[in-house]
């Protein structure tokens, strides 16, 4: 699917994603979901979350984490109060190491509690999406506090690519166990 550019197309397509992510995460089996990422000499990325994640969990936290990240930004700028999208001290160079601090934070968090976050933040990203309409999401500069990019754009990063990226990971992790 193209990325979204409408309200119904964002909708749409977040749902469908974490329709297919539940999906994933409701096949595994409990090795599957205790197991900890071993590439088996596979082939793997060189971005900074194939060595960043060590679990299922992991993944989970970070869908977690920036659906938190999102959710605040919005509140936090139609209450008037005006914040970047990632808290200081990160910024877009910098939030690798943000995600690092992220995976550190939920060491004692488990799966079933990672999973229960996930999903319900999921559920209140959806409910922000639903708050606006189409150009309020999509057209730029309708919020001086999105930048040079829309609103919209920040939600597809935070829901259906995101979730993309997790089914791919885990995956990538199943096969790697056979």
């Amino acid at each position: 699917m193209a990325r979204p550019t409408t309200k119904e197309d964002l909708i749409l397509s977040a749902e469908s994603g974490f329709e297919k992510l539940e999906k994933v995460l409701n096949s595994l089996t409990e090795e599957e979901i205790n197991g900890t990422f071993d590439w088996n000499g596979q082939k793997i990325g060189k971005e900074a979350h194939w060595n960043r994640d060590k679990s299922v969990k992991d993944v989970l936290i970070h869908l977690y984490e920036w659906h938190v990240l999102l959710i605040d930004w919005i509140d936090s700028n139609m209450a008037g109060n005006t914040t970047s999208f990632l808290p200081s001290p990160y910024n877009w160079r910098t939030y690798g190491q943000m995600n690092e601090e992220f995976t550190k934070k939920h060491d004692n968090t488990t799966y079933l509690e990672a999973k229960n976050d996930m999903e319900r933040t999921h559920k209140e990203v959806m409910k922000r999406i639903q708050s606006f309409n189409n150009d309020e999401l999509f057209s730029k500069g309708y919020f001086s506090w999105t930048g040079g990019t829309t609103l919209g754009s920040y939600c597809v990063s935070t829901t259906s690519s995101h979730y993309d990226w997790a089914i791919k990971k885990i995956n990538k992790y199943k096969k790697s166990l056979k």
